[in-house]
């Protein structure tokens, strides 16, 4: 069993660096991939990151305090799930009130990614109290957060997968690849809602329907999400290439809205 020091105030730190790190990861997009970003700055006004930012915070504060609406004691919390799922939803409500047709979350993917990654080794060393850890276990790397017993480092196991995928993601990004530059949002998230519905089996959360919990409820939601714009983007990819018209949704890398 592996022993950690830990303490609330640490969360913040995780906070901090994950933020500072999401900026650099922001910074290398910008060098590396301009044209995706200067597309969605020609195209998307100052209301799409209003809108954007509105709507991660509600998820994330919405489907944090839903987790805990059967405690003892329920208490308002937020969750990273919750933001991007309520940052999906805004962003595509947004969408079509303004006649966007395309992805316009291409930009996002490192930055997020990176967040994540560092994010949750602050949320391992927050312990107890930041209430994302897992459940016991018995297998060496158990972790002991400061009552004694060995739990499943699950805020690693996440760090981990998510870092694999950014791993993946750039190297495929460099080599031009189709799923990468036509799709890389939707594989994030079909990569971090899998990963952490596999997860969410290991920590102590209480059920909603049979052994699933409220964020294994929004996994599945969020793979629906990424697999029917992957198919529908396949599907106008297939069209163009037998000369049909190309209608909706373009790709990440791709003008977002259709100019007269």
């Amino acid at each position: 069993m592996l022993h950690l020091p830990t303490a609330p105030w640490l969360h913040y730190v995780g906070d901090v660096a994950a933020w500072a790190t999401a900026t650099a990861g922001g910074r290398w997009v910008y060098l590396h991939r301009r044209g995706a970003v200067e597309r969605l700055a020609r195209q998307a006004d100052p209301s799409y990151f209003v809108t954007l930012a509105i709507g991660g915070a509600l998820g994330a504060w919405l489907l944090g305090s839903l987790n805990t609406l059967r405690d003892a004691r329920p208490v308002l919390s937020h969750s990273i799930a919750g933001a991007l799922a309520g940052a999906i939803v805004a962003v595509e409500i947004w969408k079509l009130l303004r006649g966007v047709r395309g992805s316009t979350g291409g930009p996002f993917v490192v930055p997020l990614a990176l967040g994540v990654v560092v994010g949750r080794w602050g949320c391992l060393f927050a312990g107890l109290a930041d209430q994302t850890y897992g459940v016991p276990t018995s297998l060496p790397w158990g972790t002991d957060l400061g009552d004694g017993i060995a739990r499943h480092p699950v805020q690693l196991y996440e760090s981990c997968a998510m870092a694999l995928f950014l791993l993946v993601y750039v190297r495929a990004l460099r080599a031009g690849r189709h799923w990468a530059t036509a799709h890389g949002f939707h594989a994030f998230v079909l990569a971090y809602a899998v990963q952490r519905f596999a997860w969410e089996f290991l920590k102590p959360y209480p059920p909603l329907i049979g052994p699933l919990n409220v964020f294994h409820l929004t996994m599945m939601g969020l793979c629906l999400y990424a697999l029917v714009w992957i198919a529908r983007g396949d599907r106008t990819g297939a069209a163009a290439a037998q000369g049909g018209a190309l209608s909706v949704p373009r790709p990440d890398e791709q003008p977002v809205r259709d100019l007269p």
